[in-house]
């Protein structure tokens, strides 16, 4: 159902695939927008236990999109090093796959935004604040993920196997 990496030396195994979900701070949603036309957009998430989990408004493009189409894709880039005098990117990068639906239980919702703000604050103050601000208008997303893939830099790969 899904493509095998073409470069396959340069995959990640899922253990560092996942590490690097835990350790990136934004990635790439990808959803089937208007007219069939892929829509991508820069998200907040938060990795956990093979699912990932960001907020956004109850209405909007990128949530009108998978309500009409489940299927997603995510990405995330690490360790982005532009080498001009070799014309190349070092890179580390995940790409996953899933099915993203919008949580609806309450106390589902309560415990996802939260898990989400622990990643980018430990404010618990200010977070329970924010939350109870927002309550009304925060709408939050699960993508279970059903296929990933990481992939590094030939020069990474070969940095792991000299060292």
């Amino acid at each position: 159902m899904f493509q095998k990496m073409r470069r396959s030396n340069q995959q990640l195994s899922k253990e560092e695939s996942v590490l690097l979900l835990q350790q990136c701070q934004s990635g790439i949603l990808g959803v089937i927008g208007d007219d069939g036309y892929p829509y991508t957009v820069p998200i907040n998430y938060v990795y956990h236990d093979g699912h990932i989990y960001f907020h956004c408004a109850k209405e909007g493009h990128k949530l009108e999109a998978i309500q009409k189409h489940e299927k997603v894709s995510f990405t995330v880039v690490a360790k982005e090093k532009i080498v001009p005098s070799q014309l190349t990117t070092f890179f580390q990068s995940v790409i996953l796959f899933g099915k993203a639906h919008i949580i609806e239980d309450a106390q589902l919702r309560l415990q996802t935004i939260r898990l989400l703000a622990s990643k980018y604050s430990q404010d618990k103050e200010n977070i329970e604040k924010e939350i109870k601000t927002e309550w009304n208008r925060l709408c939050c997303v699960d993508i279970e993920i059903e296929h990933i893939s990481g992939k590094e830099a030939i020069e990474y790969t070969k940095m792991r196997k000299n060292s």
